[in-house]
Parts: structure tokens; C-alpha cells; sequence
């Protein structure tokens, strides 16, 4: 097949790349997995006849649907055997993506982090029905299912979601004001004002996967979650230094030992209090956070 045929198939897919890798990316949690995926869709892409194709933005992502089931139950696996919490690789992305409320909602960690816990079937409807608002069919295309299941597999993931999830949305300007307040603190070793921004029943996630030290389950409760920071702190040793940056969509930030970068951490505020922080310190996670990814939906 010679170039001038691949012609329109090369301009729609560079058209909706971003969106077919922000697809891609909601369902693994792993920007380099996605990367993977939109090869293989790009090679299945490319053979298609595209006359016979209506909508090419919902057959190229029922195409990277497909390609990213795929990948998730591998992925699926893998994560079975890795050591301590699976946090989702962040994305440094535009500060304007949080204009999106609905888009910077799922993508943020502790969303994704939920939807870990969705089979990979699950996570592949809500991602497509609840984040890029696809319809029934359009679904059940991409999963090889009928409308009718599509359907009930969307509403048993919305129901599982909503239960661990905040109940209101928080604007960009709260969040962002609960991190200042946190990293004011932080910086200056003010134990009570890291207290007094923090949620009682807080939850602290990190994710070293056994490249990095982190706790290897979830802490729980403020005064348990402000000994363990501290203790990592100190034993970090070196020049402690925080950043503020957008991550997947939110406010976060960046912390480095004397320069170089020791993690990533996303937070969740409820009622102007940090109720969960996620800290990614596998540094193979790490690459996507010193330039910008572009996601859209």
C-alpha cells in the first residue's frame, strides 16, 4: 500500500490522536502502555477499507477499545505481582485542561486509582460512556457486546465509582488552596498546619513499585499519615523542595531531593480539607511530568 493511499488514513488518525491516547491512557493508567496501543491501532487502522467506514472517531476508538482490553488484562497480571500500591503513571498536562471540570475529574489519580478496581471490561464501558460520553452502541461495538449489556455493565460501574468517590466536585481554586496550604506547611516542618489541613480519616497512597521506598499499603487516619511523611523526610536527608504543577488535569506537585525529582504527589480535597494524597515515587513513572501531554476528549 503507498503513501498517497495512506493519505486520509494518516490525517484522520493524527487528527483524533489525542483523543484515542487520553482513551487509551483512562483505560491502562500508563501513558507508555497507551503509546503501545495506538501502534497497534495505527497498524489495524491502515488496512481498513474507509469507505465503508461512517464515523472514523468512533471506529478508531473502538479500535484503541479493543487494542487497550487487550493490554489491561495483561496489565491486569502484571499489577497482581507488583509490590505495594498501583498508582497510575502522572501526567503533566496544560493548565487548562482544568477548564475541563468533567475531563480533569477523570482524570485525576484518585479517580483512576478507583477505577483500578473496576474489571477491565467495567473500566472500558465507564471510561467510554462516563468520560468521552459515547453512546450504547458505539460500546458495544468496541467490547463485543449488545447494546442491552453494554448498558447494564455501564450502570454496575457507575454505581461501583460513585461509591468511592467524593460526593461533590471541588473547583481547581479550592484545590489549589488546600495545596498551598499544604506545601506552606510542609516546607516550613509546621506540624499543626499539615493537621489542620488534612482530613481526619486521610488517606495516604504511595507507589514505589520496589524501586523506591513507599509504604506498602495505604495509611490511613491524619496523625499516622503525618508520622510517615515526616519519617520519609528525614530520611530523604539532602535539600527538600516542593513544586506546584498540573497534574492529569489537577493541581499537585512536584518534590525533589537537593534538584532531582523524588516523586509526584495529586491530591483530593473535600470541604477544603486534603482527603487523599497520592504520591508516585517509581521513577519509571516519572517520565511524563517535566513536558507537557496533551489529552482531550
Amino acid at each position: 500500500m503507498n503513501d498517497h493511499v495512506n493519505e486520509p488514513a494518516t490525517e484522520a488518525f493524527v487528527a483524533h490522536r489525542d483523543l484515542l491516547f487520553t482513551v487509551a491512557y483512562e483505560m491502562l493508567g500508563s501513558a507508555a502502555d497507551a503509546e503501545d496501543v495506538l501502534q497497534e491501532a495505527w497498524l489495524r487502522w491502515i488496512k481498513v477499507d474507509l469507505e465503508q467506514v461512517q464515523d472514523q472517531r468512533a471506529y478508531l476508538v473502538r479500535i484503541t477499545t479493543r487494542q487497550a482490553l487487550n493490554r489491561l488484562r495483561t496489565l491486569k497480571r502484571r499489577k497482581e505481582a507488583y509490590v505495594g500500591p498501583w498508582l497510575p503513571e502522572p501526567l503533566l498536562t496544560a493548565p487548562d485542561v482544568a477548564e475541563d471540570v468533567e475531563l480533569s475529574e477523570n482524570l485525576s489519580l484518585a479517580l483512576m486509582f478507583i477505577l483500578e478496581t473496576l474489571s477491565p471490561t467495567e473500566r472500558a464501558v465507564f471510561v467510554l460512556r462516563e468520560v468521552f460520553d459515547f453512546g450504547y452502541d458505539d460500546i458495544a461495538a468496541a467490547i463485543d457486546k449488545s447494546p442491552a449489556a453494554a448498558r447494564q455493565i455501564s450502570y454496575r460501574a457507575r454505581r461501583h465509582v460513585d461509591a468511592r468517590r467524593p460526593r461533590t466536585s471541588v473547583s481547581p481554586e479550592e484545590t489549589r488552596a488546600a495545596l498551598n496550604s499544604f506545601q506552606s506547611a510542609l516546607e516550613t516542618g509546621n506540624l499543626q498546619g499539615l493537621l489542620d489541613v488534612l482530613a481526619p480519616d486521610v488517606v495516604f497512597v504511595s507507589d514505589g513499585g520496589g524501586l523506591r521506598l513507599a509504604a506498602l499499603r495505604p495509611v490511613v487516619g491524619a496523625d499516622k499519615v503525618l508520622r510517615y511523611m515526616a519519617g520519609s523526610v528525614d530520611k530523604a536527608g539532602g535539600t527538600f523542595t516542593s513544586e506546584p504543577t498540573t497534574v492529569n488535569g489537577n493541581p499537585g506537585l512536584i518534590l525533589r531531593v537537593d534538584g532531582v525529582i523524588d516523586g509526584v504527589l495529586a491530591f483530593r480535597v473535600e470541604n477544603a480539607r486534603v482527603t487523599g494524597l497520592y504520591y508516585v515515587r517509581n521513577p519509571e513513572k516519572l517520565t511524563r511530568v517535566e513536558s507537557e501531554t496533551c489529552v482531550r476528549r
